[in-house]
């Protein structure tokens, strides 16, 4: 095993959850080679094409990721094999979970992508993460990608999402919130609600707390010092403030530091995809490994 590649009791975990059938009576060979091919390039960002030859062809490898991307089979790994053993575990702090968002510079290699319709794979087609704004917005430093995340307490990324870098953040916290479906084993809804939410000023709005009240989660989230000013203004009908913890606003860190592990994978930092269901995987591939270090 090199440095990087899976262990034994990782490829354990996560093995019986990968797809075996690639269609038309065809199956998947040598999945534990591939992946470790996709996590390498993903940890150096290298091109697809200077891949070392021990991980096989770099064209299986790059198509593997690209099609794993595209029918969502990331999303079920990321949920089914490691997020539903932890949670069956215990491993999951649902106490706390926070939000951020970070911004990765696009290489010039990311821009470009031709307009057309969606390629099939297979029986299945792209879907609807293929967008014709390809998650790449244009600001003074260039091309960039927004990375939305909700991370739990114990350093593990629970949903992401993906826009183009000059979107706000506020906007885009319910989201990342739906996408919290963390499978049950033995039976039942998916866990999707926690206990207490945390975030930064920029998620301060009139939406979100109404729908986490709505929700019945606990948040602390400061009051941006123009709402503070406006509901004081309009006294009696502004309503009461709203109610802050420091040591649980202490606890926001946790989000940067998930952000932080993620952007140890040089292609996670740094946009190297073309597509937006492409960066998406590999940001949610990415989002695997600290749940099989766990």
């Amino acid at each position: 095993m090199a440095r990087g590649d899976l262990s034994n009791e990782e490829w354990a975990r996560l093995g019986p959850h990968l797809p075996k059938n690639v269609g038309r009576g065809g199956r998947w060979k040598n999945h534990h080679r591939v992946i470790n091919g996709i996590l390498f390039r993903q940890r150096t960002g290298i091109p697809w094409r200077d891949l070392p030859t021990r991980f096989g062809k770099w064209k299986t490898v790059h198509d593997r990721h690209r099609r794993w991307s595209a029918d969502g089979t990331w999303d079920r790994i990321l949920r089914r094999a490691v997020q539903a053993d932890a949670d069956v575990e215990g491993r999951i702090d649902w106490s706390m979970v926070s939000v951020d968002s970070t911004v990765c510079r696009a290489h010039q290699h990311a821009a470009g992508a031709r307009k057309r319709a969606p390629r099939k794979l297979g029986k299945r087609t792209q879907p609807a993460q293929h967008r014709p704004d390809e998650a790449l917005g244009r600001s003074r430093g260039g091309l960039s990608t927004k990375i939305h995340l909700a991370a739990e307490g114990g350093l593990r990324p629970l949903a992401l999402l993906v826009t183009p870098g000059q979107w706000g953040d506020a906007p885009h916290m319910v989201p990342v919130l739906d996408r919290i479906r963390v499978p049950r084993p033995a039976g039942g809804h998916p866990r999707t609600r926690p206990d207490h939410l945390s975030g930064d000023k920029a998620y301060s709005s009139r939406r979100n707390r109404c729908y986490l009240r709505r929700r019945q989660v606990k948040h602390t989230i400061p009051e941006r010092r123009d709402q503070r000013t406006h509901r004081q203004n309009r006294g009696s009908q502004g309503g009461r403030p709203t109610s802050f913890g420091p040591s649980r606003y202490a606890r926001g860190n946790e989000v940067e530091r998930t952000i932080n592990q993620l952007k140890g994978f040089r292609a996670v930092a740094t946009r190297f995809d073309k597509r937006a269901y492409v960066i998406h995987g590999t940001v949610t591939a990415a989002a695997v490994r600290p749940w099989l270090r766990s």
